[in-house]
């Protein structure tokens, strides 16, 4: 499954025994720290010191206003740190390759500047995308997979990508990612692609990324660019985002277009914002939101986008919100538990009310995984029919890693692509059924229903675990996670930094109904401000756990 953590039983917490001797053991994981949070917020502004690590997309948009950057002179910023922690240093392996236009871009948006003023609050702003975008320029789009490498590439971009180019925005370069978004093998260790090797958590190195969106994560918590684009189908934005330390979006299905997206699933793939703050993510989602012809999802987001999200941002938010906590997610991770006692802490002090739901994944996991299997056949061949290039299709694909074992299957194999090539087609019967069990169980029969029944604002829980130790021997070993029941449901989750566990980043999860990214947005948001619980990494060779 493409980054979808199979959850272990649960030792189960009754509510008062959570939401209430659970809190004070925590408070201190995310109330003491805001007053250093402010000093650093403080320092990362691009002042007089025209420092640009940390800074927020808004900061660089004033120093770039006030003339103390330039977009030239911070895209080579950037593009050097890319050479300093990339390349060298750390060795993070989170970009698969730097833009040659970049410079030349945003040059260019440098004299439009003078010229007209600025398109929008992303003018000049560096960004990074996953490398299963489509860009038509001298970039490659390969999922990171050597079978692309060097073939044609799109002639067009891909819709958000088009919007980004829209906004002013300048395309630094492409990230690393777990190849073919992680629906290659039930055995694959996450962020390992054939071309761009093995992304590193920046917090912990020889810690995982998690993924797929491995790299636009990583990339994102070393500073290596303003902000990022990530894709997910089953956690690919959120799992990556919170053991990495950072704000992702993954929005309601059809919210932004998948057209110009290698794709894995018709019914659950969306691209998604990533950013170290939620202000930051609003605004990248609201840039790249919107109705587009090629792709049939989106004809709700022409009344449904909204072009500020920022406009819902309210540090007051989470006053009289009813939040409903997962608890068949805690009792499974210690570290985790206290960091959520922490976070429901402060969201019972700005005002929440909490109250328990249970939203278990393990009733359709295997019916999310036939959906799968049938969609990515499906829109795999259409991709690459309509991309042309010598990889037709699935079957050709297969055979292309089968006669480059040594290259691309050193670690694991592609048993998911295999097994996707024995599917029929979209009106088989059996895809059908499957499809239907997981709208019933994940919309009607859950999230819509506690909503309903509880009278929630949102679904709160941990999204993720700390970061595992990456092990390309047996792969992935996944624990916590919330991000199934919104993925396969197609609504929309945000991920926000919750505190750390042992020196390890994790997220903070708030999901709900289709559509409600505003609400979501505004009530991530007054959690941070809250917290200010976001610390960048310090590039650790290894965890040394005490006793």
């Amino acid at each position: 499954m493409p980054d979808r953590p199979r959850d272990p039983p649960s030792r189960r917490l009754g509510r008062r025994t959570f939401l209430g001797a659970g809190l004070a053991s925590g408070s201190a994981l995310l109330l003491a720290p805001r007053a250093a949070s402010a000093a650093r917020a403080a320092a990362a502004s691009p002042g007089p010191g025209i420092s640009y690590e940390e800074a927020t997309v808004t900061e660089l948009q004033a120093a770039m206003a006030a003339g103390r950057f330039t977009a030239k002179g911070l895209a080579r910023k950037y593009l050097d740190r890319i050479e300093a922690f990339d390349r060298s240093g750390p060795t993070l392996r989170a970009v698969i390759e730097t833009n040659p236009d970049a410079l030349a871009i945003a040059d260019a948006l440098d004299r439009e500047r003078k010229e007209k003023g600025p398109r929008g609050p992303l003018h000049g702003i560096p960004v990074l995308v996953k490398d299963n975008l489509d860009t038509a320029d001298r970039m490659q789009t390969t999922a990171g997979s050597l079978a692309l490498t060097g073939a044609p590439g799109p002639a067009r971009d891909a819709f958000v990508v088009e919007r980004l180019r829209a906004a002013g925005a300048v395309l630094l370069g492409k990230t690393n990612l777990s190849e073919w978004a992680n629906f290659r093998s039930s055995h694959s260790t996450s962020g390992w692609s054939g071309r761009g090797g093995l992304t590193r958590n920046p917090y912990v190195l020889d810690r995982n990324a998690s993924g797929s969106s491995s790299g636009s994560a990583a990339a994102l918590a070393a500073n290596l660019c303003a902000v990022a684009v990530g894709t997910e189908t089953d956690g690919s934005v959120v799992s990556p985002a919170s053991v990495c330390g950072v704000v992702g979006v993954k929005p309601t299905v059809g919210l932004l277009s998948r057209a110009g997206i290698i794709p894995i699933s018709a019914s659950q793939d969306t691209a998604g914002p990533m950013a170290r703050t939620v202000r930051d993510a609003a605004i990248l989602l609201g840039a790249m939101a919107g109705a587009d012809p090629r792709d049939a999802a989106t004809e709700a987001a022409g009344e449904r986008a909204e072009k500020d999200y920022t406009r819902f941002l309210d540090a007051k938010a989470l006053s009289g919100a009813r939040l409903g906590v997962l608890k068949n997610l805690l009792g499974q991770n210690a570290s985790v538990d206290r960091v959520m006692a922490a976070a429901i802490e402060v969201l019972g002090a700005c005002g929440a009310t909490l109250v328990e739901v249970e939203l278990p994944s393990s009733a359709y996991e295997d019916a999310e995984q036939e959906v799968l299997l049938f969609e990515f056949k499906a829109g795999l061949n259409a991709y690459l029919a309509g991309r042309g290039g010598p990889v037709a299709d699935l079957a050709a694909l297969i055979d292309f890693d089968t006669r480059q074992r040594d290259r691309e299957m050193p670690f694991f194999g592609h048993d998911l692509l295999v097994k996707a090539q024995a599917k029929g087609a979209l009106d088989d019967t059996a895809y059908l059924a499957a499809r239907e069990k997981c709208l019933r169980l994940s919309r009607s029969e859950g999230i819509d229903r506690a909503v309903a029944e509880q009278r929630l604002d949102a679904v709160v829980g941990p999204t993720d675990g700390p970061a595992w130790t990456t092990d390309l021997l047996n792969g992935d070993h996944y624990g916590v996670s919330s991000s199934t029941p919104p993925a396969v449901a197609g609504y929309p989750h945000v991920t926000v930094p919750a505190g750390l566990a042992s020196g390890l980043p994790v997220g903070l999860s708030f999901y709900g109904p289709a559509w409600t990214e505003p609400r979501l947005l505004a009530l991530a948001y007054a959690f941070e401000q809250a917290t200010h619980a976001r610390r960048p990494p310090r590039f650790m060779k290894t965890l040394a756990l005490q006793p």
